[in-house]
């Protein structure tokens, strides 16, 4: 087999199939300028000449450099010019709930206009040490969506890195700034709204209490054990009203979940609610199917008020007159955004400050007063 050659006809020796990657120096040989000159016509900063801009540019067309290597300048840096995401779910499950999309849709909104990038990093659901996902991630900053105390140790690294750190809805995590939902007295006002009109039958739908995904009744050593900062918080909400509200565990945020806990709470041979207060919006769709399956009205038998406030498709209610869900408005969108702007802020050296946000209850077609008081 014949060696290679090189331009002007010697041999050289075969490096292999894969050619190494031209670099700034060889264009600025071939464009007879100094390397500092190349660089310059790259980044478009500097005074650097029309002509030997377009000599540079010229060379390295023909010797195939697309321009510097972004990871060599993110170690010059110091920076990856990436802001890392991390949800309390599984990233399988995580975008199944509108609810984390938007959240996101803000996150990315205030990144773009910073010129950052984001880095959805895995789940420490998904990681038995809890660690590795997060410490090996190459990131500037991270932003926690709803995690819970288990993510400590990797916080904890996080900060020994230097690594800025946001939580969105988490428990308190120490040397992380918070963005905080007010949660439990949103739910005490829903709690609060069914008490007004007359409901003394109320139970709760809630949201899974850690990452096993049960589903079922709720028993005392359950709560106890419970570790998901925002489905605790909008039981005790609940409870602050109803304090012996009973609660149901759903598996996920979905509305077959939120169909097969409605039927266990409709079942013919259990006591039935006249109102149920359920963690999400979705969920609340599926209770409410299960509602018409075991032969309700609501809300003329049973009253249901969710969370969230996402657009709710209305052939989900194509059997009835309801159009519009009562439940607690919250700002998924400017949470995102403010979680975005305190980690960016972090980079720069300024101070981030916590933020915190207020759900409105809106009222729709699916709460009225119980039976027995009409």
């Amino acid at each position: 087999m014949d060696e290679p050659a090189t331009a002007n006809g010697a041999a050289r020796p075969d490096t292999g199939s894969r050619a190494a990657r031209p670099t700034l120096a060889a264009v600025a040989r071939a464009a007879g300028v100094a390397p500092s000159t190349a660089s310059l016509a790259f980044s478009g900063a500097g005074p650097v000449s029309e002509e030997a801009r377009t000599r540079v540019l010229a060379a390295a067309a023909e010797l195939g450099y697309g321009g510097p290597d972004p990871r060599a300048r993110s170690l010059r840096r110091g920076r990856s010019g990436v802001i890392g995401v991390v949800m309390d779910e599984r990233l399988s499950d995580a975008f199944r709930d509108p609810v984390n999309v938007l959240t996101l849709d803000g996150i990315a909104e205030v990144a773009g206009e910073a010129g950052t990038s984001l880095l959805l990093v895995r789940s420490p659901l998904d990681d038995a040490g809890l660690v590795g996902p997060l410490v090996d991630a190459p990131v500037d900053a991270v932003v926690l969506i709803g995690c819970n105390v288990r993510i400590d140790p990797a916080v904890a690294v996080l900060r020994r890195r230097n690594i800025p750190v946001v939580a969105i809805e988490a428990d308190e995590i120490e040397g992380a700034v918070p963005v905080q939902l007010d949660n439990r007295e949103a739910s005490r006002r829903a709690a609060a709204f069914l008490r007004d009109l007359g409901h003394t039958e109320v139970a709760v739908v809630t949201l899974p209490l850690d990452g096993t995904h049960q589903r079922g009744p709720v028993s005392a050593e359950r709560e106890a054990a419970g570790i998901a900062h925002t489905s605790l918080e909008r039981l005790r909400g609940v409870r602050g009203v109803y304090p012996s509200a009973p609660a149901w565990e759903a598996a996920g945020s979905s509305v077959e979940e939120g169909r097969i806990v409605g039927a266990a709470l409709f079942a013919v041979d259990a006591p039935r609610p006249t109102a149920v207060v359920v963690q999400s919006d979705v969920l609340a769709v599926g209770v409410i199917s299960a509602a018409f399956d075991a032969g309700l009205r609501v809300p003329e038998d049973v009253s249901v008020v969710g969370f969230d406030g996402i657009p709710v498709d209305d052939s989900l209610f194509h059997r009835t007159p309801i159009r519009q869900l009562t439940t607690l408005v919250q700002p998924f969108v400017q949470k995102g955004q403010a979680a975005a702007r305190a980690a960016i802020a972090m980079l720069e050296g300024a101070p981030a400050q916590p933020a915190a946000f207020r759900s409105e209850l809106r009222i729709g077609d699916t709460t009225a007063p119980p039976p027995a008081a009409r």
